[in-house]
């Protein structure tokens, strides 16, 4: 017992050992229902790390009769799993068997594809986890076939209560209470990690204070969480508060990235995007100072040019917002995608060759700047185009003085016809 490694040893067994997760360990929940009927339902554990879904996998699998069978898939072999499958198929009488399959994301299409009629079919019961979104990892029709349960990081609490259980099991070993909090906070809702880090405490005893544990843990920024799936749920996070005009939360989120480790120059780009997309022609210079950030963090690399970054996202933030560029591009596509066939008319064609003016291109052009106004009036769309209005500003900011600007040519067009 004293041999295992803390991750073992402090790894629950029983459903009442769980610390977290308390929606789905409630009588009513699929579980225990499942657990009462004596039929193990097809369920997929998603969250992040240290969150308990291998362990909460082993207790439920536990409690059934069943035979449990390892599909990870690193040693996948697609003839044993046919074999398998068949034999459960084969056997209606008997228990089907529970197949668990740690990281399923890591599956192919084709593999997925081989548990799906025994699944559907009630054969065997699968029991999986992953940390990567299921809509993206997983096929339709499987993930149709599993009941999701979303797992949430530990909180705080369930975190120092963890702490408490390892410092009554290990006499020697001693922390303040400021370290404790510490602790559970920097192991960021993660259990497997605070685990990691209390191991070699207790192994080396002695009483640890707030300071001490700073010097101990420094280096230790923990896992990636930005990466894979955890990285768009930020970048979404940042998006979102900017597009609210909220700078407060667009630092935090911002913060949070590029702790999480990710590339700051991914975050330029998507700011670059942001001033595009959520602000546009509202402010001219929300695009110019997102495309500065990007230079000055690539001249200054971390953590300076960070600051640049930061200094972007509270001026995209506090912008006037406006899509009328981006929703006036799309019908424009729209529109261009239905009359593709349509040539431009023939008066604002060139024309280099002497049969093309024979043909009448180019006649009748007026150069808009012998006009008064320097507004001739012309007709630039092709025949047939129906819709003609895409851009509507909205008055805010600097797209006001391009509504009256849109107004006044409208009104010198009206006047040519």
């Amino acid at each position: 017992m004293r041999n295992l490694s803390f991750s073992e040893r402090f790894r629950p067994t029983r459903l009442d050992q769980f610390l977290g997760q308390e929606r789905w360990l409630e009588d009513s929940g699929i579980l225990k229902r499942s657990i009462e009927r004596g039929r193990p339902a097809s369920l997929l554990f998603w969250g992040p790390p240290g969150t308990g879904k291998t362990s909460l996998a082993g207790v439920y699998m536990n409690a059934f009769s069943s035979r449990q069978i390892d599909l990870h898939p690193s040693t996948f072999q697609t003839a044993e799993v046919k074999k398998i499958l068949e034999e459960a198929s084969s056997s209606p009488l008997l228990q089907p068997p529970i197949l668990w399959i740690d990281e399923i994301h890591r599956l192919t299409r084709p593999q997925q594809d081989l548990l799906l009629r025994a699944v559907e079919q009630g054969s065997v019961s699968v029991i999986a986890a992953t940390t990567e979104n299921p809509s993206f990892v997983l096929s339709n029709a499987l993930l149709s076939r599993l009941t999701v349960l979303t797992f949430t990081s530990l909180s705080k609490e369930h975190l120092l209560s963890l702490i408490d259980r390892v410092i009554q099991e290990s006499p020697s070993l001693s922390i303040s209470q400021e370290a404790r909090h510490l602790l559970s906070q920097w192991a960021a809702g993660d259990a497997r990690k605070l685990l990691g880090a209390l191991e070699p405490l207790a192994e080396s005893g002695g009483d640890y204070d707030k300071k001490e544990l700073l010097a101990m843990l420094s280096g230790h920024t923990g896992p990636l969480q930005a990466l894979g799936e955890g990285r768009y749920l930020l970048i979404s996070a940042l998006h979102k508060s900017v597009r609210g005009s909220d700078p407060q939360a667009a630092l935090y989120w911002l913060a949070r990235l590029l702790q999480a480790g990710e590339d700051p120059l991914y975050i330029a780009r998507r700011l670059i995007r942001m001033a595009v997309e959520d602000i546009g022609l509202a402010d001219p210079q929300a695009l110019s100072i997102s495309l500065r950030a990007q230079e000055c963090f690539k001249a200054l690399g971390p953590p300076e040019g960070e600051l640049a970054l930061a200094e972007a996202a509270v001026y995209l933030a506090l912008s006037p917002k406006s899509a009328s560029v981006y929703v006036a591009f799309d019908k424009a596509k729209e529109s261009a995608q239905n009359s593709s066939h349509l040539l431009p008319p023939s008066h604002i064609v060139n024309a280099p060759t002497k049969w093309m003016k024979e043909q009448g291109y180019a006649e009748g052009y007026k150069w808009d700047h012998d006009e008064k106004d320097a507004f001739s009036g012309q007709e630039y769309f092709p025949d047939g185009v129906e819709e003609r209005e895409y851009y509507e500003p909205v008055e805010r900011g600097y797209e006001r003085e391009l509504s009256r600007r849109l107004n006044y040519f409208r009104r010198l067009r009206e006047q040519k016809v």
